[in-house]
């Protein structure tokens, strides 16, 4: 998307020198104050104590920028451009700015319900690294009057309080991208085995999904989520004891499955040897009886008793 940030051009000097400047000013004004009292020269008074008041003034234009830190300039409401350059400067006092940190932040959402695409009610939390990379789409594309006026602010309290308001409209759109992507797929495709790819088994492309949809929504603020992961999923707790219910009853019958097919594999198995070796000649009711049994040692939940034969098998 196209963006109308730019580098500001106007006039931007070294804030050492302009602050030397600035107070040699007010000690030469100060001197010549006591100098016209000692000559009784009106003039001079009134020139050194119009330099006391005006002198001041260029305290204003003093301007000190830390790293990964951005100043958005304003000449009387004209967006001017952007000042990102780490150090200490002196610019037009008239300037008016505001101040936002390009250093990535942190959102660890709570965990909110939603429907999954089967209509399952589940829990689904998310966590986001996000940082401003736009300061004209984050500072005048979106509202962020929640915070105080500029005035009535210190630098530090400024940016803070800036910074809340984008943590609260990052935070309510990503619910909003959290559900639809959990609305398109669902949890577990316990229904429906052709469905691949579930919020459950999804991984990294249910993370690259999420991420996709937390840009297409947050670029209006000129904000980028470098990162975005799903970290809990779980069926809300009005349903979670019937699902769970279920996926025990699902592990008993794959389980059983297995153990089935093994059995049946360890029958033919031993009926084999038998008739190879001419261990012993089984008739076919011999042969079921003998299957029977196997398969009843081999597949019970508890241990087998075994009962000696004191007959013949003949």
């Amino acid at each position: 998307m196209e963006t109308k940030e730019k580098k500001f051009t106007g006039i931007r000097l070294k804030g050492i020198p302009m602050l030397i400047i600035s107070l040699l000013l007010v000690v030469a004004f100060v001197a010549l104050i006591i100098y016209g009292a000692s000559r009784e020269c009106v003039c001079m008074i009134v020139t050194g104590i119009v330099g006391v008041l005006l002198t001041p003034f260029l305290f204003i234009g003093l301007l000190k920028i830390e790293p990964n830190e951005s100043v958005v300039l304003l000449f009387f409401g004209k967006y001017r451009g952007t000042l990102n350059e780490d150090g200490f400067y002196w610019i037009n006092p008239f300037i008016s700015r505001k101040r936002l940190t390009l250093r990535a932040r942190n959102l660890d959402a709570e965990p909110i319900k939603v429907n999954d695409k089967k209509g399952n009610p589940i829990m689904i939390g998310q966590v986001l690294v996000w940082r401003v990379v736009d300061t004209y789409k984050a500072c005048f594309d979106i509202d962020s009057s929640s915070s105080e006026s500029w005035a009535t602010k210190t630098p530090g309290t400024e940016v803070g309080s800036r910074m809340k308001a984008y943590e609260k409209f990052v935070k309510v759109q990503s619910d909003a991208a959290l559900r639809q992507v959990a609305g398109q797929y669902a949890y577990d495709n316990n229904e429906n085995e052709d469905e691949l790819l579930t919020l459950r088994s999804g991984g990294e492309e249910i993370n690259e999904l999420l991420e996709r949809k937390l840009n297409e929504r947050l670029s209006i603020a000129g904000i980028e989520v470098m990162e975005a992961r799903v970290n809990y999923l779980a069926y809300a707790p009005e349903i979670a004891a019937v699902m769970l219910r279920r996926q025990q009853a699902d592990a008993i019958i794959s389980a059983r499955e297995k153990i089935v097919d093994g059995a049946v594999g360890m029958v033919q198995h031993a009926l084999k040897k038998l008739s190879e070796e001419q261990i012993i000649e089984l008739d076919d009711e011999k042969k079921a009886a003998m299957v029977s049994n196997l398969l009843v040692v081999l597949c019970g939940d508890e241990r087998a008793t075994p009962i000696v034969n004191a007959g013949t098998l003949y």
